[in-house]
């Protein structure tokens, strides 16, 4: 019987048999897409609950914009932004990350119930990784980036840029696997828009299956990306159609798991590539 991938969190083994969708839940004033729409907590809960309807599979809580050119909020900031959603989120029953490089929102969210540590920085901040290693469960996702993301795009130079993401990827779950972190606990995000020019992104989804040569999961992030925009002229809120193309591209090579917005567009693209799928293995 062929081994079932599993993605071990806090409250959940995530069984990866299927391509999974990761829904953002933005509760920030300036995120490059939905910034101001959900900050007051009513209105994110009902998106949480919304989110679930249309068929995610994971809620994905972020408090601080990592836009180019974003502004950092105060750790007090962040936490008045996230935790009351993370505390009503654990209650609906399916997995919940949260999106943060602080190792103090990082314990306070796993102690209130979160699952999963997303971390743009790839848990690089004093703290961080212990945050994670001390929780005996909590899933993590570490995501290549350069820089910080106000100035990430003048460090988008490479020589091989699939190269050098895994690499960098290779060297943080080295860290982690040192630190007592199980390896069914973790995640791989090359970061596609941190501290990447267009072309680079491109090469990324070209050579996406490269980065799955140590055996773990990827989830991609290209939902309403500015590289979609490069490539179809469309402004961000008219990017739906080429981000459910790229989560299905990125599944079809490799993904396990897609971020994005557009929940229930992607949801049934997803289904109809299962169908197929299920066909071909037959």
């Amino acid at each position: 019987m062929a081994h079932t991938p599993i993605w071990q969190t806090a409250r959940f083994r995530i069984e990866l048999s299927r391509p999974r969708v990761m829904a953002i839940v933005n509760v920030t004033p300036d995120s490059f897409s939905d910034g101001g729409r959900y900050v007051d907590l009513d209105a994110a809960r009902a998106r949480c609950e919304q989110l679930l309807q249309e068929g995610a599979d994971i809620l994905d809580i972020g408090g601080e914009s990592t836009r180019p050119g974003s502004r950092a909020p105060g750790l007090d900031e962040e936490l008045e932004r996230m935790l009351p959603l993370v505390r009503h989120a654990v209650t609906l029953g399916v997995p919940v990350s949260v999106d943060t490089s602080r190792p103090e929102l990082m314990r306070a969210a796993l102690e209130a119930g979160a699952d999963i540590v997303n971390d743009v920085r790839a848990l690089r901040r004093p703290g961080a990784v212990e945050a994670v290693a001390e929780h005996p469960s909590a899933g993590v996702c570490l995501m290549h980036m350069r820089g910080e993301p106000g100035t990430m795009q003048a460090e988008a130079v490479y020589d091989d840029v699939v190269a050098e993401v895994a690499g960098f990827l290779r060297e943080r779950v080295a860290v982690l696997e040192a630190a007592g972190v199980a390896r069914e606990r973790i995640t791989l995000d090359p970061g596609i828009g941190f501290a990447k020019t267009p072309e680079h992104n491109l090469e990324l989804m070209a050579r996406q299956r490269e980065l799955l040569a140590d055996g773990l999961p990827l989830l991609l992030g290209w939902s309403r990306k500015s590289t979609l925009g490069t490539v179809t002229g469309r402004p961000v809120a008219e990017r739906t159609a080429a981000s459910v193309a790229a989560a299905l591209m990125a599944v079809e090579r490799g993904a396990a798991i897609v971020r994005v917005h557009d929940v229930a567009a992607t949801v049934d693209a997803l289904k109809l590539w299962s169908a197929v799928a299920a066909l071909r293995r037959v």
